[in-house]
């Protein structure tokens, strides 16, 4: 019997650094006691502008670096999660999963396994063979269609996953994504020769997680959402 109760959060268009936030936010509300304990899991779901990211393996990634990427026309951030550098923006859906690994599985390696495995589900959907390799991630061949990187804290979990619907690949070019060389990068939009966006993408992913994750989804309430998104426009991250 389903138990475990994940809230769907659909924050829009958003910068990264709000987003980092609404993260943070989200956190809080696990070592809330006022809050029913399982009503604290949250599902976000969001569309980041333009920016660039690294996580602790930031190898090589110095100021002038950072200045080439802004100089393009995107944010960079340092952040605390796993992998090297990525890339966020319009036509990329953007997971963070805040949830409490103690009632799943209390396995970062398990969890970052099963949102390969949800992805993959979520591809065939589309007709797409998604498959693993050595590197975290998705792919599609050679070409990653959707990169991983989180992080937890008290098996609290923040980032997350980016997945590729009808991105412009062309942001890619400036770096090397995940630091993998010789690789490249694909959407699902590429894949099927057709424009597939964001929210086409939604309701086919939460079936996928809902799956993968044995769990039910259900809607994060509206007035709730509203004073979560004011506050992360207000203060500053606590989770960078």
């Amino acid at each position: 019997m389903i138990s475990k109760i994940v809230r769907v959060l659909w924050a829009g268009r958003m910068k990264y650094g709000d987003g980092l936030q609404l993260q943070a936010q989200l956190v809080q509300q696990h070592y809330d006691n006022n809050l029913d304990q399982n009503m604290r899991n949250t599902l976000v779901l969001i569309e980041h502008d333009p920016v660039y990211t690294i996580g602790i393996r930031n190898r090589g990634y110095n100021e002038e670096y950072e200045k080439r990427l802004k100089a393009v026309g995107s944010e960079f951030y340092r952040t605390n999660r796993g992998g090297l550098v990525t890339f966020h923006g319009h036509g990329q859906l953007v997971a963070y999963p805040i949830i409490n690994l103690k009632q799943f599985q209390p396995s970062v390696r398990w969890y970052v396994s099963e949102i390969e495995k949800m992805i993959i589900r979520l591809c065939a959907e589309f007709g797409i063979r998604g498959e693993t390799s050595p590197d975290t991630g998705v792919w599609v061949n050679d070409k990653k269609i959707c990169a991983i990187g989180i992080h937890g804290s008290r098996y609290i979990t923040t980032h997350g996953l980016a997945l590729n619907c009808n991105t412009d690949l062309k942001w890619f070019d400036h770096i090397v994504p995940c630091g993998i060389e010789g690789k490249g990068v694909t959407s699902v939009s590429q894949e099927l020769r057709m424009d597939v966006s964001i929210h086409d993408v939604i309701p086919v992913f939460c079936n996928a997680f809902k799956d993968q994750f044995e769990c039910s989804l259900i809607e994060y309430p509206s007035e709730e959402v509203s004073a979560l998104l004011r506050s992360s426009h207000k203060n500053i991250s606590l989770i960078d």
